[in-house]
């Protein structure tokens, strides 16, 4: 059965028995089938650890994927507006963004290999069922248009390679729902680490197109500022692209998964930070090649994918549009199977249902029935015609940034409660970084919401 017995409080944290973690491999001759707090393990010939090279490999997991899915299609789409419009200047913005992105994550992952449970059930149990309910919500606003933006994504980047939208998304929504339903989480955890290697056209990108080094070292290093809305539109959007509430959901959720536990928690802390300076060097080599090629012309307004495919002609000339959309399929992809299985875990955990992909329709119906409602309402949407691509891109990343701090505040009360944490509770350094992300997050989207709301009543809130 893959039910777990009836909870109350956190009393099941102190029944856990060391042995129902091994010390080291097993030697399995043949598959077996376990169970294990719940969780369907399939065991099949395991060895010998691996070695070397091999071994860093396969500690790369949740912590890549849930930071690379963030350079989606809303995420390039972010990214190369804010290099047109502001060329190399919120460079440093991406900097102190991948600190926090890093803490954000690590406490995510310490949460779900110390507890073996996801953030919506630790929310469930440690707040109520009704504060559960409100993050459910907040993730299905948030989910639902990002999902609606990957499959947008995908359709633009083919109608570039000339095939229409059609037909496109109604495939790539039955690709991912195959991966997912008929494969197991291992599988479909390689694949989407394959997926992530379509990012490393942008560093070539932003070599070949020779940006002058002293200012983007400039924007890097010497914060500016600008008073007008838009400024600080972007920034919320950077912020929202960067540490979106789904990675959070799907780095803790993975972990579980996985089996990471507190023994062996090391090789999940690298795979995070691992995760979140990869994710970021190749955003802001979007900025970079963006900033280079468009904004050094005064091209300063992205609309359509195929504008922001001009910033990959220093390294790709005519193909610049074939190249860029190839990408932008891969990484859209790669989101429009995170984003529904991270919204699955959230709503599966929430209202205490089994969940994981190495279930089936039977034994999860919950989570799979939401996993196959999102891929359809995902690509239905997308194919309404007419969708202001860019904008509705960059508005969706603006909301995440809106909705992020209520769930910083559930992970920071969750990570310093010591019934649940232990000796893996924040440091003082850690909370000191990650209270200090959400209050400047928080100020942030007040100022904005506060410019755009007397921007309808033309006041400025700066002046001029």
């Amino acid at each position: 059965m893959n039910e777990r017995p009836a909870r109350s409080g956190l009393e099941p944290l102190a029944r856990v028995e060391p042995s129902t973690r091994t010390s080291r491999p097993q030697i399995v001759r043949s598959a077996v089938r376990l169970n294990i707090r719940g969780r369907s393990v399939r065991l099949r010939g395991l060895r010998l650890p691996p070695k070397g090279i091999w071994r860093w490999l396969a500690i790369l997991g949740p912590g890549l994927i849930a930071s690379s899915a963030g350079n989606d299609a809303g995420g390039i789409a972010t990214y190369s507006s804010t290099g047109a419009q502001y060329g190399y200047e919120l460079i440093w913005v991406m900097l102190l963004i991948t600190v926090s992105l890093s803490v954000v994550q690590e406490m995510c992952a310490r949460l779900g290999a110390v507890t073996g449970r996801g953030l919506l059930d630790l929310i469930r149990e440690r707040f109520g069922v009704n504060w559960a309910v409100f993050a459910v919500g907040v993730i299905l606003i948030a989910n639902g248009g990002l999902i609606v933006s990957e499959f947008v994504g995908i359709g633009a980047a083919t109608e570039l390679l000339g095939v229409s939208k059609l037909f496109t998304v109604p495939t790539a929504a039955a690709l991912i729902f195959y991966l997912v339903v008929f494969g197991n989480y291992w599988r479909v955890e390689k694949i989407f680490l394959l997926m992530t290697l379509v990012f490393f056209a942008y560093p070539v990108a932003a070599f070949m197109a020779h940006p002058h080094w002293g200012e983007v070292a400039r924007g890097a290093f010497v914060p500016k500022l600008h008073r007008d809305p838009n400024y600080i539109f972007l920034l919320v959007g950077l912020i929202g692209t960067t540490i979106t509430p789904y990675m959070q959901l799907f780095q803790q959720s993975s972990v579980v998964e996985r089996g990471g536990d507190r023994v062996r928690y090391g090789p999940e802390r690298v795979d995070v930070y691992s995760g979140a300076i990869f994710s970021n060097l190749m955003s802001i080599f979007i900025i970079i090649a963006t900033a280079a090629t468009l904004h050094a012309i005064g091209k300063n307004n992205i609309n359509t994918a195929a504008d922001a495919a001009r910033a990959l002609e220093p390294v790709a000339g005519h193909f610049a549009g074939v190249i860029f959309a190839v990408g932008l399929v891969g990484a859209s992809l790669l989101a429009a199977a995170v984003l529904p299985l991270a919204t699955s875990y959230a709503v599966s955990e929430a209202f205490g249902f089994s969940k994981g992909v190495g279930l089936d329709f039977r034994r999860a119906p919950l989570f799979f029935t939401l996993f196959t409602g999102l891929i359809i309402f995902g690509a239905a949407a997308a194919l309404i015609p007419n969708l202001p691509v860019i904008k509705l891109l960059v508005w969706i990343q603006v909301l995440n940034g809106v909705l992020l701090p209520i769930f910083l505040v559930f992970i920071l009360l969750l990570i310093n409660d010591q019934r649940l944490t232990k000796e893996l509770k924040n440091t003082r350094l850690y909370n000191i970084l990650g209270w200090a992300t959400f209050a400047v997050i928080t100020l942030a989207v007040a100022i904005m919401l506060l410019m755009q709301f007397l921007g309808l009543w033309g006041v400025k809130l700066f002046g001029s």
